[in-house]
């Protein structure tokens, strides 16, 4: 991938979203829970790999995702988005590039 020279405006905005990217998968795995119940049965496959990517970058234990996935049940993401916002899965902190020295 190619170097960017980002503003220092850019920079910070960049940063915060990946500052608040937990907060917002959060919110994206309550909302792909509605999307599932109400979704055709065409919709629903690029919904629940969607599914299993939110659930992995929170930090979703390996076993209980491979279990969400092989029921593809929307009850049992519930179940799994009330353990997020209750604090028994916790977000992976995000992970810290190493800053290049300013020219």
């Amino acid at each position: 991938m190619a170097e960017r020279d980002f503003s220092r405006y850019q920079q910070k905005v960049i940063k915060r979203f990946y500052d608040n990217r937990p907060q917002v998968d959060e919110q994206r795995l309550s909302e792909l829970v509605a999307e599932l119940y109400l979704a055709s049965d065409k919709k629903k496959p690029k919904l629940w790999e969607s599914a299993r990517e939110i659930m992995l970058r929170l930090g979703t234990p390996q076993s209980r995702v491979d279990h969400v996935m092989k029921t593809a049940d929307a009850a049992i993401l519930a179940e799994v988005v009330k353990d997020v916002q209750s604090g028994k899965i916790r977000p992976k902190p995000p992970e810290k590039k190493p800053e290049e020295p300013a020219d």
